[in-house]
């Protein structure tokens, strides 16, 4: 058989690979800690989950609109107004199947052969995968340690041509915990007013997850860029509800079209049970949200100190999401080469910075949607491996 040879465009999302690993050691009964998948280890709330019980026993079973059912569609709008302080249309709002098939439908909006897209890099790795896959040509967006991963709105601007249709922005980011400095938001925006034909896909997946005092500046908060921004959000990580396979997009008026009718080639619709236990979510107590962000926040102040006390390591406070992208050039070791001993020799599962892209090398990315007492095992672990291979 021959495939077509856009398949060899594709990448993948090392954090499954590694998981897989992992869980293939686990089998031969390796004691194996994971800080790998990012995936909080927390159950979705019960109430969460006997909203969709009830849909079910409703009779909520057939078919729904590609576009979402009317009253999460509503929901969403009051939510977005809620934590974000913008009013939205529920028409412009798609409901998807978790936020990678927005990702994949913006992209293949606006990318082929001859355009260019701006990512994030070291960024969420399917950003640059589906790039490559529509044709387009991506141009990465470089992200520095010592502006805390925040990106620098001077350097966006100047890597855009005419043939640009496209920016991602991702805050707060994987995975590198990475929030946008509201300054150099406030200057990438008055900069894109000389480029009004560039579109921005503004993931903002972790918007919830913040930490010491900050709040989350959406890019729909600048009506500038509400005619040309897609907003991607959803419920896995702000309600530990990764496996529920839920997202939205919040599209400009002209957008809706297109992404409802590649969600009715792609899947039909989203099972109809999760889309009513979504809205329990957005609709319902807030307080075990505000419990998950409150233990990761101890877990992030704990694993930056045991790294930053580790000889040949040192990591900034991430100031968002759930992960820690430490520096171990200090170790003379490669990327990969951390990630593989670390799992190998201390079954201590991370994910190699390079799995982000290529300015990742040098970097280990850590997830902390883990126990305290798992991430000071899993340091002892790895101080000890890096010990012995030194």
């Amino acid at each position: 058989m021959k495939l077509a040879d856009r398949m060899g465009h594709l990448g993948t999302e090392s954090a499954f690979e590694v998981l897989a690993r992992a869980e293939a050691l686990k089998a031969q009964g390796r004691d194996i800690i994971s800080l790998g998948i990012g995936q909080p280890d927390f159950p979705t709330p019960p109430h969460i989950v006997e909203a969709a019980a009830k849909a079910l026993r409703d009779g909520h079973h057939g078919y729904t609109p590609a576009n979402g059912i009317r009253p999460l569609r509503e929901a969403v709008a009051a939510d977005i107004h809620r934590y974000r302080g913008v009013e939205v249309n529920p028409d412009h709002v798609v409901i998807m199947p978790g936020g990678k098939p927005i990702m994949f439908f913006a992209i293949l909006m606006f990318g082929e052969s001859g355009a260019e897209i701006i990512y994030p890099n070291p960024g969420f790795p399917i950003y640059e995968s589906v790039i490559r896959f529509s044709g387009a040509k991506p141009i990465p967006m470089e992200l520095h340690e010592t502006s805390g991963f925040s990106f620098r709105a001077d350097e966006v601007l100047a890597k855009i041509t005419p043939r640009t249709r496209m920016i991602i922005l991702n805050t707060p980011a994987n995975p590198t915990g990475g929030v946008a400095d509201d300054r150099e938001l406030d200057r990438l925006v008055s900069g894109l007013e000389r480029h009004p034909e560039v579109a921005v896909l503004s993931d903002e997946i972790y918007a919830r997850i913040l930490y010491d005092g900050r709040r989350h500046k959406s890019l729909l908060s600048y009506p500038a860029m509400r005619s040309r921004t897609i907003l991607l959000d959803g419920w896995s990580k702000t309600y530990a509800m990764t496996g529920w396979r839920m997202g939205y997009a919040v599209c400009p008026p002209e957008l809706v079209d297109g992404m409802t009718r590649l969600a009715i080639n792609d899947h039909s619709c989203v099972n109809a049970a999760s889309q009513w236990a979504a809205i329990a979510a957005l609709s319902g107590p807030q307080d075990a949200v505000d419990a998950m962000v409150k233990a990761f926040d101890e877990r992030r102040r704990l694993i930056v100190s045991e790294l930053n006390a580790m000889p040949g390591v040192r990591c900034v406070m991430p100031g968002g999401a759930f992960y820690a992208f430490a520096n171990i050039t200090g170790t003379g070791r490669t990327s990969r080469a951390v990630q593989d001993l670390l799992l190998d020799r201390a079954g201590v599962a991370v994910v190699s910075g390079t799995a982000f892209g290529h300015l990742g090398e040098g970097f280990v990315r850590f997830s902390y949607a883990n126990s305290a007492t798992a991430i000071r095992e899993a340091m002892a672990r790895m101080r000890q491996a890096l010990g012995q291979a030194a």
